[in-house]
C-alpha cells in the first residue's frame, strides 16, 4: 500500500445542505472511499487504478438545477495523509458520554474515549452513520455480546463495542487500507478481543449476538441473507449507510428474513435502523 495513489476532489456546494449528505452517497456508489466534509462542501477520495476520466458521469447531482457544485482534483499520496487528517479532523463527542479523537487531540472527559487515526478510512464518527452507530452502542447492552462490525473502516465501532464490554469481536474490511488502519487503531485503544478481518461478507465464518453494518444501500441489500443467517436468536441487527427514503426497502428484506424492526434513529436525512432476529 506504500506505493498507492489516491485522487481527492474538493467540491464546493451551494446549498450546503443537503447537497453534501447527496453527493457523498452518489460518490460512495460510485467508488468514492472516503470523505471529509469541509465549511464549503465536501472532499473525496478514490483509488488512483480504479479512477476513470468519466468517474462522475453517473453523479446526478452534478447535473441538478437544485444545487451550484463546482471542484478540482488532483493526486493525493498517502504519505501526505496524516497532514491532511491534522488539518481537517476535529473531535467529536456523542451524547456527552463517547469520544472520537485523534492521537494529537486533548484528552475528553467521557466515559467512553477513543482515539483514532483515521487516514483513508471511513468512520471517524463525524458522518452521520457512524455517529447514529455510536449512539445505538451507546444505549444498548454490549456486555459479553459477540459482535461482528461490518465495513469496520477505522474500527471506532468495534473498539467502542469492546469499551462496552463485548467479546471476541470480529471487525471486516474488504479494503486493504481500511483493514490495515483499523489494525493500528486496535491497537493503539488496547483492545484485547477484536479480531480485524480483511474481506467481504463471505469472510464471515461465525455466528454473533450483534450485527453491525455500516456500508451502504446496495451492499446491504446484497449481503442481508448472509447477516439473518449467522445472527443469534434475540440477536440485534444495526444498520446504517442508507437515505430515509431507503427505509421501505430494507425493512422489506428484513421482514422477508424473519427480522423484526425495533427502532429508527435518523440525522440530515441519513437513517440507522434496528432489527431483532
Amino acid at each position: 500500500m506504500s506505493n498507492t495513489t489516491y485522487i481527492g476532489y474538493y467540491f464546493k456546494v451551494k446549498p450546503l445542505q443537503p447537497g453534501v449528505e447527496i453527493l457523498i452517497a452518489e460518490l460512495g456508489y460510485a467508488g468514492f472511499e472516503s470523505f471529509v466534509e469541509t465549511e464549503e462542501g465536501a472532499t473525496a477520495y478514490i483509488q488512483k487504478d480504479v479512477w476513470h476520466p468519466n468517474i462522475l458521469d453517473d453523479i446526478q447531482i452534478l447535473k441538478s438545477s437544485e444545487f451550484e457544485i463546482t471542484f478540482t482534483f488532483e493526486d493525493i499520496e498517502q504519505t501526505n495523509w496524516n497532514e491532511e487528517w491534522e488539518k481537517n479532523f476535529n473531535p467529536i463527542v456523542v451524547n456527552e458520554a463517547c469520544a472520537v479523537r485523534a492521537p494529537f487531540h486533548t484528552k475528553f472527559d467521557t466515559e467512553y474515549d477513543i482515539i483514532i487515526e483515521p487516514k483513508m478510512s471511513f468512520g471517524t464518527g463525524h458522518h452521520e452513520t457512524t455517529h447514529m452507530m455510536i449512539q445505538h452502542i451507546l444505549k444498548n447492552n454490549f456486555e459479553n455480546k459477540t459482535v461482528l462490525d461490518m465495513g469496520c473502516g477505522t474500527g471506532v465501532l468495534a473498539i467502542l463495542a469492546e469499551l462496552k464490554g463485548a467479546k471476541p469481536i470480529d471487525a471486516i474490511d474488504y479494503d486493504n487500507w481500511c483493514y490495515l488502519n483499523s489494525l493500528e487503531n486496535v491497537a493503539r485503544n488496547n483492545c484485547k478481543h477484536i479480531t480485524v478481518i480483511e474481506g467481504d461478507a463471505s469472510v464471515i465464518k461465525n455466528k454473533y449476538d450483534v450485527i453491525i453494518a455500516n456500508i451502504n444501500r446496495n451492499i446491504l441489500m446484497q449481503d442481508m441473507a448472509t447477516y439473518a443467517s449467522c445472527l443469534n436468536k434475540n440477536g440485534m441487527l444495526f444498520l446504517s449507510g442508507f437515505y430515509a427514503e431507503d427505509i421501505p426497502m430494507i425493512k422489506a428484506e428484513c421482514q422477508n428474513l424473519m427480522l423484526k424492526f425495533e427502532e429508527k434513529l435518523e440525522r440530515n436525512n441519513w437513517v440507522s435502523l434496528k432489527f431483532i432476529n
